[in-house]
Order: structure tokens, then C-alpha cells, then sequence
């Protein structure tokens, strides 16, 4: 049964029967929520209590206070979303939300990013997964949970049929967990995104990725993959281009930050010619150079008409493959968004992408930069826009979910709740 609408007003009585003082941030929140009357009733809220919030006062949240507000939320039937990133949880806190997620039958929406949550917090959230039926979305990002805490997100992950995704970004998890995971969602039908970022890894063998290319070979449900800061080489994306070739599902592929060069490009060029499903490729810094660029760009000039998204930001490109890459953007009406900061900008590749944007081929909102003219020369300013600039932190002023600067949440929504 659900409780009485009046969110704050229990908060602050079951602050009094647990003998808890009040967090006036939690209060100020369920405060604001208590007003939604309409939203609630008909799409339900999330309530947004993070801790990074610059626009009201924060007391960060405590174990003691998801304590006092998980038995609030543990029979509201309109909160469907849960943001507790960057407080001050710990394990003792994981055991409250775990608690929740085994008692709560309408939260979808979880991310508890940026707290202080270990091992055993991880076993006990993941524990709590293996039973619920309605989170949609979890988000771990940047807990410590380490090799062992993801081996038991890989265990959930083969008796959970509901979560959709799951962010495991900067948790420090090892090869060993790593390889279960990408066992784990070889059979799984319900994760459509999944980010892995920055692991520890220790070998040069790359048999983690090895392992990643032999899911996609058999997974058709994953839509949206992360694999930034892997020490990913040549080798290793050639294994994943020959995997995609048989699969047909995924659509967002992130090898931002690797060690990727002109060579491992060229198996990308060669997979862009044949796929008809990848939307989105995130290769931000890597070391494509000219030549990469180059094989990037007649993929996508002669073959390629399904890629809408390209970002080589901070790749060493000079003007040679900046404006071959502006070139198959005249050819390649697909292709409409591109991030290219951070690389080596010549005169001639000021004049390629200012007549791009002048021409209204490329929208200013769907590329990084912006022309300007001084004296007669034309300039290029680098612009907040990206595909997914406020993964990591929320702006204090504007819109917090700005799409110029989340450009990967219009084109693949998978990764908005």
C-alpha cells in the first residue's frame, strides 16, 4: 500500500521515531517534491539529492540519513528515480539501499556515482539485484568496489532480467571481473549499455577485450558499449572490428582515451564499410593521426550511411585530415555530428569547417567548435559541446542535461533514464 502523498511531513516523522536528526537538504528536496502533485502522480519523480548541488545548501548525505529515507521511499509508489551521487555513503549505507531495492517495487532509476561504497557494499546491492524486477538503471560510477565487488555485479548479471544499464566506470575492477562480465552478458537479453571505464589493468595481452569481442559476437541486445581507458592497441580493436561484423545490435561504441593509432584505425575504416548499425564512435584521444583520419574519412565519403557521430578530439590530426574529414561530410549527409578540439588546426581547416557551419551542412550545436574571423583570417573557438561532457559533473547554472554538450543521449537514448 502506498503511503500518504506528503513525502516530507514522513520524513520528519520517521526522523522522530528513529531518533534522527533531520538532513535539511533531504527535507528541503522532499520539500520541492510534495509540490509536484501532478508530475508525480502521472510519470512519476526522481529525487535529485546530490551532493555535488552548488545552487542550495548541501549536507551531504549520511548512512544514517538513506537509513531514515529508505524506510520513507519504502512504500512510495510515485518516486521512480533516486540521485544520491558524490555524498558520503559507505558500505553500512549500501545495506540501507540494498534493504530498499528488495522492498521498493517502482524505483527504476538508481545512481549512487562518486560515494565511498566498497566490496561489501557492492556484494549487497548486487545481492538485492539477483530479486528485484523494476530497476532499469544503476549507476557505480567512481565506488572503489574493486576486482572482487565486480564479480558480483558479473553474478547478478546472470539471473537479472531487468536491468537495462549499468555503469561500472572507475570502480577499479581487475581483469578477472572483467572477463565474468563479459561472460555474463554473452547470455544476457536485458543490458542495453554498459560502461566499463578505466579498469586496472596489469597485462599488455589485452585478453580482456579479447573477451569483450567474443560477447559481441554473441550478444544482440547490447546497444551502447564503454571501454575508455583500457590501454586498448591495435590489436585489440582489430579482435572487436572482426566481432562486429557479426553483430547487429550495437549502436554506441566509446574507445575514447586508448592507444589506438593509424593502423588499428584502418580495421575501423574497413568495419565502417560493411556495418549498418554503429551510430556513434567516440575515439577521443587516441593517435589517429592524418593517415587514421584519412581512412576514416573515405569510409564514411563512399560507404558508410548509418554513422551520425564522430569524435577525434585531441587525436594529432593536422590540416591534411581535418579537411578530408570535412570532405566526406559534403558527401556523407548522415554524418552530423562531429567533435575535432585538440588536434592541429591549419588555415585550411579553419576554411573547411567555417564553410561547413556557414553552408548550414554541420549546425553549430553538433560540432566543438566555432568560427571566428580576425583580420581577414578565419579562426576556429572551441565551443562546451560533446557527446557526453557532463558525464562526470553537473553544471551549477543552465540546464543540467544541456544536449549540445550530451550530444549521445539525442542520438542513442539509451543512456537517459
Amino acid at each position: 500500500m502506498s503511503v500518504h502523498p506528503d513525502l516530507h511531513q514522513h520524513y520528519v516523522q520517521a526522523c522522530q521515531n528513529m531518533g534522527q536528526p533531520e538532513n535539511p537538504f533531504i527535507a528541503h528536496v522532499l520539500q520541492e517534491a510534495d509540490k509536484n502533485d501532478k508530475i508525480r502522480w502521472t510519470k512519476g519523480i526522481t529525487l535529485k539529492i546530490a551532493g555535488n548541488n552548488r545552487l542550495v545548501p548541501v549536507q551531504r548525505v549520511t548512512d544514517d540519513d538513506l537509513q531514515v529515507l529508505a524506510s520513507v521511499l519504502r512504500n512510495t509508489v510515485f518516486v521512480t528515480g533516486l540521485d544520491l551521487r558524490c555524498n558520503v555513503l559507505t558500505d553500512a549505507g549500501a545495506k540501507h539501499m540494498a534493504t530498499l531495492l528488495q522492498e521498493n517495487s517502482t524505483l527504476r532509476y538508481l545512481n549512487l556515482m562518486l560515494n565511498d561504497i566498497g566490496t561489501s557494499g557492492a556484494e549487497l546491492i548486487a545481492g538485492a539485484l539477483h530479486r528485484n524486477e523494476t530497476l532499469v538503471y544503476l549507476r557505480m560510477t567512481g565506488n572503489k568496489i574493486g576486482n572482487k565487488g565486480g564479480m558480483f555485479f558479473a553474478s547478478m548479471l546472470q539471473i537479472n532480467s531487468t536491468l537495462e544499464n549499468l555503469d561500472l566506470g572507475d570502480c577499479d575492477m581487475g581483469a578477472q571481473c572483467l572477463i565474468a562480465i563479459a561472460t555474463a552478458l554473452t547470455l544476457n537479453k536485458s543490458v542495453k549499455a554498459i560502461n566499463l571505464n578505466r579498469p586496472l589493468l596489469y597485462s599488455q595481452e589485452e585478453e580482456t577485450t579479447v573477451h569483450v569481442a567474443l560477447m559481441l559476437k554473441n550478444n544482440s541486445a547490447l546497444v551502447e558499449l564503454h571501454l575508455c581507458k583500457h590501454e586498448m592497441k591495435n590489436f585489440g580493436v582489430e579482435r572487436l572490428c572482426e566481432a562486429l561484423y557479426a553483430n547487429s545490435s550495437l549502436r554506441y561504441l566509446d574507445l575514447s582515451c586508448n592507444k589506438v593509432t593509424r593502423d588499428g584505425v584502418k580495421f575501423l575504416g574497413e568495419l565502417l564499410k560493411r556495418n549498418q548499425t554503429l551510430e556513434i564512435l567516440d575515439l577521443s584521444a587516441n593517435r589517429i593521426e592524418d593517415d587514421g583520419a584519412i581512412d576514416l574519412s573515405e569510409a564514411l565519403a563512399l560507404y558508410n550511411r548509418t554513422l551520425r557521430a564522430l569524435s577525434v578530439v585531441s587525436n594529432n590530426i593536422s590540416g591534411k585530415g581535418l579537411v578530408a574529414l570535412s570532405d566526406a561530410m559534403k558527401t556523407n549527409m548522415e554524418l552530423s555530428y562531429i567533435y575535432i578540439w585538440g588536434n592541429k588546426f591549419d588555415e585550411a581547416t579553419c576554411m573547411a569547417f567555417s564553410e561547413l557551419i556557414q553552408t548550414g551542412r554541420l549546425k553549430p550545436h553538433c560540432t566543438d567548435v566555432e568560427p571566428y574571423d580576425v583580420d581577414g583570417h578565419v579562426h576556429l573557438a572551441e565551443l562546451s559541446h560533446g557527446l557526453k561532457k557532463h558525464y562526470y559533473w553537473t553544471p551549477s547554472y543552465g540546464e543540467v542535461m544541456n544536449k549540445d554538450a550530451n550530444a549521445s543521449l539525442a542520438i542513442a537514448a539509451v543512456s537517459e533514464y
